[in-house]
């Protein structure tokens, strides 16, 4: 049998031609945990409004990797010293960031397990891969659990200047259209530099850096907190709850990954190597199957639910910044009790509040820090003039409320 070519340049729509750098990586890329990605949605429910955003965590986890080949490169050429141990680690690291990802991203972190975040099933896949890979990701996890003695390694695979960031802003502004969102990653990359082995970015970059950080706000608000894209999140996740809450008493046809999920309680203290196995075989197509069958079930609660999702018939959403007076719940769900004859718990599947929130940079939180030519060093909040950077870093909460559209 022929040797495999692994020396492989992928094209990608934002970059351009992507070089897979050696061997490991394209093996690590080859494996069945990796290629699960190409079948997990990037922006979950956002194709309900974008409907161009279809493209995969696999796309963005690659991007990921050619920011992180370029940030090394820059930084080689202004003296920074970085073994190959190093280079690789790196590589591996962002490359597999978002391993631990499951079905629409993050819907899956709020219904069928029990508190358990994408960043917690990354590290177990990782240790799990380091086993199969000879202990050749030891390094890349201790960057990635951020315990590396050289900090800015840390701040590249996760800060507020990381190369997830730079490029999910720039992928997710192409596939959805907004314009808002497109950074100038490369320049970001071109400007970052290396004091005293913490993360700085040359004051000639300043600009870059406020963009960078309004593009945020705007992709928050205008993409990932979208109104139509939060009720259909919200109602997948209250689907996948209300499938949970049935089990027992009925036959719901649905994968075999997502079976055991759904039958089992499970939180990160039970998430063994066996549960590890059987998460990497769910994805996006496990969950789409379900709701299909699910629109025909008898039941309520689930039946609407899933005919919701998958005709995009969603619920009523509104959006205020004062929480939603209690009356707002009560008199809804009492309608729904009276029209249809179902319980409060059932009504409450439909009518329900929340709150989401926005801060584009966090002060004291691996701190985006300029370097000025007189080698001071200054966080972004302080060195910029523009005051909208000010204002970004503080919190802003919204309210929000969903209900049957006959109830408008």
């Amino acid at each position: 049998m022929p040797t495999q070519n692994k020396l492989k340049i992928l094209n990608d729509p934002i970059y351009g031609f992507i070089t897979i750098p050696n061997s490991l990586i394209f093996d690590l890329i080859q494996h069945k945990y990796f290629q699960r990605l190409r079948r997990i949605t990037q922006m979950g429910m956002s194709y309900m409004v974008y409907p161009g955003a279809h493209h995969t965590r696999f796309h963005h986890a690659i991007g990921c990797m050619h920011l992180m080949q370029q940030t090394v490169n820059v930084l080689r050429f202004k003296g920074i010293g970085i073994s190959e141990e190093e280079e690789q680690a790196l590589y591996i690291a962002i490359l597999l960031h978002d391993i631990g990802h499951g079905p629409f991203s993050h819907a899956m972190e709020n219904s069928i397990v029990s508190n358990v975040s994408h960043e917690q099933i990354s590290l177990l896949l990782m240790e799990k891969l380091n086993t199969e890979f000879n202990s050749n990701l030891t390094l890349a996890i201790k960057i990635f659990k951020g315990e590396y003695h050289r900090p800015f390694m840390c701040q590249l695979i996760s800060g507020q200047l990381d190369m997830d960031r730079a490029d999910y802003l720039k992928r997710d502004s192409f596939y959805t259209g907004v314009a808002e969102g497109n950074i100038n990653s490369e320049r970001l990359i071109t400007m970052l530099n290396i004091v005293d082995d913490k993360l700085v970015v040359e004051e000639k970059g300043i600009y870059s850096v406020e963009k960078f950080i309004i593009a945020r706000r705007f992709m928050y608000w205008q993409v990932y907190l979208h109104k139509t894209g939060l009720v259909a999140e919200q109602l997948l996740i209250r689907a996948l709850k209300r499938a949970k809450e049935l089990n027992a008493s009925k036959e719901l046809k649905i994968s075999e990954p997502l079976q055991y999920f759904i039958d089992n309680e499970i939180s990160i203290t039970n998430f063994n190597d066996e549960i590890l196995d059987i998460f990497s075989k769910l994805d996006d197509f496990d969950i789409v199957s379900a709701l299909k069958q699910w629109q025909y079930i008898d039941d309520f609660v689930l039946s609407h639910l899933s005919s919701m999702i998958i005709n995009r018939n969603l619920l009523k959403i509104k959006i205020k910044n004062k929480k939603f007076k209690e009356n707002n719940l009560t008199k809804r769900i009492d309608y729904l009790i009276d029209k249809y004859g179902i319980s409060e718990n059932e009504a409450k599947y439909f009518v329900f509040t929340g709150e989401i929130s926005n801060q584009a940079y966090q002060v004291n939180h691996h701190n985006i820090n300029i370097l000025h030519k007189s080698g001071k060093i200054e966080d972004i909040v302080k060195a910029s003039d523009h005051l909208n950077v000010k204002a970004l870093a503080k919190p802003v909460t919204k309210y929000y409320i969903c209900y049957p559209k006959q109830l408008v």
